[in-house]
């Protein structure tokens, strides 16, 4: 077999003018920067290759000029097919000013459409999109008068609505790796992501087309482990060495191994963040987080939860995850964006979307830069910045709960905590919350529709989603709701009996989280909704370790059945309980003795499959018919049928 190792002039010379180039690249992890050198020195020495289509998932880019930034040259790019711009800012630019054709999709689908290039298919079905900009009625996700071409079309199955986005063929896939062998396999071991390259590479080499690796260093032919090629030879055409300044782990951290599982850092070098509006919403956020569950946080504000998380010590009770193929561990931020500390496992890109797409988060929590009165929200393009869906719409639009972080206001906003109270130093110059937003990126109705529970944070007030739209439920002390929210707002949310925020998270020691979640008080694990003769029983992060603690829920709900004075609906939580074995029979005598005496309808949920079986086969040996759902919307449906 030929050497496959050239020069990144020879490698570039093979993209002719008119073909559509794919980059992988997540941020600067990933990112093939020695090719994308070339490809622009290329351009700028000779003209050619001219009015290329470029492809990109995530924004292979640093914001400023590394990247794909690079090529955002008059000529070099016809059209641009993006998930994320906001660190492409010189394409989104292009973009935005009609000098190009223009697509923004959703990351997931197009690193999903990677996938079903690579197989020859149509295109890909998928509902991630109904109901936003990236949806045919509201433009299809095309960027400027100058793009005509329907790349996304609704389709109708069995009377459900389906987004079919279009395959088109890819003609050069530029891809990174760590190590090659002079035959073209290429390793990922020093890599802090996999990323979509295999897809990529695939999609490339049956298209007829080409496939370029970037790398660090080259091995001996035929020497690397098998089980650690991540692309086999057969779909690499030329390898390139890159120069160490091209090649850099992220684009904030030249190597890292704790990025890429070589090794596990210290635990205990997290630095608390000072308390500031950043930490309050994050504090707030952390409230939420399911003991036992996955969630995703996105990018900006969201962040901070992580540091927060980390600060109350729970990460043994929650999973934190990123959209381009993390699952535990620390994910970071900044320039580090998509690389986490001490990972648990590290996933191909398109394989962490069919997690998240399919239903997987149990919570995800992200930013916002808009929000009108029907709670939908914009991130993706407001006051002519281009900054892309991202990962936003799949993750927003399939994660089990959701919430939305960030400042009230933008553009100036300084607060100060004084004795627990939270002051308004200088309002930002504009709020979030507005009459028209310029995009959807997020569907309230929709969200709504489906019974979706979402929250909008900010540093003084808490929003949630129902289905007339935004209520104010929280607010924080120290806050005139008339003056510092509702006349900052461009349309009034409805107004009931919002409560004062928590008091722990306006103060500088830690909240006790990992306590609060797991050991809550049994008069916040039991609520009785008179209006709807319901019980709520919250047995999430609930240890029954000892017989008092089956002896509390008996007392507990034999209580209201007393007080009420008649039998009612429950719907209880299982999520991350813990019921030890030798406490397994007197637990669930206790469970059926009570459903018996108490309930006229009940409904049981938890994600854990375990659970559900083990709760569905404890109580039908007890003749209690057992109706167990996966997740609380499940539960809440049936009890209301």
């Amino acid at each position: 077999m030929r050497n496959k190792i050239v020069d990144a002039a020879e490698a570039v010379a093979i993209i002719r003018s008119g073909d559509t180039v794919a980059s992988s690249g997540f941020v600067g992890v990933g990112t093939p920067d020695e090719i994308i050198k070339a490809l622009e020195r290329r351009f700028v020495e000779t003209g050619e290759p001219r009015d290329l289509t470029l492809v990109f998932a995530a924004a292979p880019g640093d914001g400023l000029d590394r990247g794909l930034n690079r090529l955002a040259h008059p000529g070099l790019i016809k059209r641009l097919i993006g998930g994320h711009f906001g660190l492409v800012p010189k394409l989104a630019r292009m973009a935005v000013d009609n000098h190009v054709e223009a697509y923004n999709l959703p990351l997931g689908c197009v690193s999903h459409l990677f996938r079903e290039i690579a197989g020859r298919k149509a295109g890909l079905l998928s509902k991630v999109g109904l109901g936003t900009f990236v949806d045919p009625a509201n433009g299809g996700g095309k960027l400027n008068s100058r793009t005509t071409e329907e790349l996304v079309r609704l389709l109708e199955i069995d009377g459900e609505q389906w987004l079919f986005y279009k395959a088109f063929p890819i003609n050069v896939a530029i891809i990174r790796g760590t190590t090659a062998d002079r035959n073209g396999n290429i390793s990922m071991e020093k890599e802090a992501l996999t990323l979509d390259n295999l897809a990529l590479a695939t999609a490339a080499k049956n298209c007829k087309g080409f496939v370029i690796a970037q790398v660090e260093r080259i091995a001996a032919s035929s020497s690397l482990n098998p089980r650690h090629v991540k692309i086999p030879s057969v779909l690499i055409d030329c390898v390139v060495v890159a120069q160490p300044e091209n090649h850099a782990q992220t684009y904030a951290t030249g190597y890292n191994g704790a990025f890429s599982g070589e090794l596990r850092a210290p635990a205990d070098r997290n630095v608390p963040m000072p308390l500031d509006n950043r930490k309050i919403i994050a504090r707030r956020c952390a409230l939420e987080l399911p003991m036992g569950g996955v969630v995703n946080l996105g990018i900006g504000m969201p962040e901070g939860v992580a540091s927060v998380a980390a600060e109350e010590k729970l990460f043994d009770f929650v999973t934190l995850t990123a959209e381009p193929g993390i699952i535990g561990g620390i994910p970071q931020g900044g320039l580090d964006f998509g690389a986490a500390i001490n990972a648990e496992s590290i996933i191909d890109q398109n394989q962490m979307f069919d997690f998240y797409d399919g239903g997987g988060l149990d919570l995800a929590c992200l930013g916002m830069a808009q929000v009108n009165a029907n709670g939908d929200v914009n991130v993706s393009l407001f006051n002519g910045r281009l900054a892309g869906a991202g990962g936003f719409i799949n993750i927003s639009q399939n994660a089990r709960e959701l919430i939305f972080a960030g400042t009230f206001t933008t553009g100036g906003l300084k607060t100060a905590i004084v004795d627990g109270q939270l002051k308004i130093l200088n309002e930002g110059k504009s709020s979030k919350f507005i009459d028209k937003i310029d995009q959807i990126t997020f569907s309230g109705r929709l969200a709504a529709k489906n019974g979706q529970p979402v929250l909008y944070v900010t540093e003084r007030c808490v929003f949630k989603l129902t289905s007339e739209g935004l209520e104010l439920i929280e607010v924080a002390p120290g806050i005139d709701i008339e003056r510092d929210i509702l006349a900052l707002m461009g349309f009034r949310p409805i107004l009931r009996s919002p409560k004062v925020m928590d008091a722990t998270v306006f103060n500088e020691a830690p909240m006790q989280l990992d306590d609060r979640l797991l050991n809550r008080p049994m008069s916040e694990r039991l609520t009785f909704d008179e209006k709807r003769n319901t019980l709520f029983l919250g047995l999430d992060g609930y240890r029954v370790y000892k017989p008092a603690d089956v002896e509390a829920i008996r007392e507990g709900v034999f209580a209201i059945f007393a007080r009420v004075g008649h039998r009612f609906s429950a719907i209880i939580s299982y999520d991350s309980s813990d019921i030890a074995p030798d406490m397994a029979d007197e637990w669930f005598s206790m469970a059926a003795d009570v459903e018996r005496t108490c309930y006229d309808h009940v409904s049981r949920y938890t994600t854990s499959a375990f659970m559900r079986l083990k709760l569905g086969d404890a109580l039908a040996r007890r003749n209690v018919a057992p109706h167990i759902f996966e997740t609380s919307v499940d539960a809440h449906q049936f009890v209301v049928e």
